[in-house]
């Protein structure tokens, strides 16, 4: 096995979840208290990459502390309703790696209990660790914490992790632990984000099917 344990992103690198599910709820938010703000898809996945999800609503949209937590709630109650669908050939990629005798870890600005809601639900194999939003922030990527409790937990080394992530908190988190890294760019098509992966990431997957033959 390349990799005994896969260090995983959640939305857009195993599900499709920011076209289905947190932007059309970005949307419907912004309508109800920003009726003045409004920002395509495209605009609202770059400021996902880049300053990051939490200064973008506070700098650029000017949420306050009290509308970040309305903003969380509304977003809470919106994800229990819709169910993202995970990628064509993400469970075969997961299920083959846990019958190897591998591990799927989980590193995501998602909620623990909407990970195991959308790895049941797919049908995808129980992640054995997972470190998300729950977490406080300065234990969230890009925060290094994740990558070292994974490696304290399971004793492995750093070169038998693989992070694989869409976006640049990912990428940080892994590089500040050298760690190997390979971007998920199957997602969707922005060349600002994708220029920057190409030219910074050691791994690039376009599609799930390279990212299936490097595991091979």
């Amino acid at each position: 096995m390349k990799y005994p344990c896969l260090v995983l992103d959640h939305d857009d690198t195993v599900v499709n979840s920011t076209a289905t599910v947190h932007y059309p709820c970005f949307v419907k938010f912004l309508k109800q208290y920003f009726p003045h703000c409004t920002y395509t898809f495209e605009e609202y996945v770059i400021k996902n990459f880049s300053p990051g999800i939490l200064p973008f609503f506070r700098d650029e949209v000017g949420m306050n502390e009290e509308m970040l937590q309305r903003e969380y709630d509304f977003w809470d109650t919106y994800v229990q309703q819709h169910v993202p669908q995970a990628y064509a050939g993400m469970c075969e990629i997961l299920w083959e790696q846990k019958n190897a005798g591998g591990l799927i870890c989980v590193v995501s600005h998602s909620m623990e209990k909407n990970i195991l809601r959308d790895y049941r639900e797919n049908g995808l194999p129980q992640p054995d660790l997972i470190y998300g939003w729950d977490y406080p922030a300065h234990q969230r990527k890009p925060n290094p914490y994740p990558i070292e409790q994974i490696l304290e937990k399971t004793g492995l080394r750093r070169e038998e992790l693989l992070v694989v992530d869409d976006l640049k908190p990912g990428y940080d988190m892994a590089s500040a632990c050298g760690v190997p890294f390979a971007a998920a760019g199957w997602a969707y098509d922005i060349p600002e984000i994708e220029d920057f992966m190409r030219r910074s990431c050691g791994l690039y997957f376009k599609t799930l099917a390279e990212l299936k033959a490097h595991l091979a």
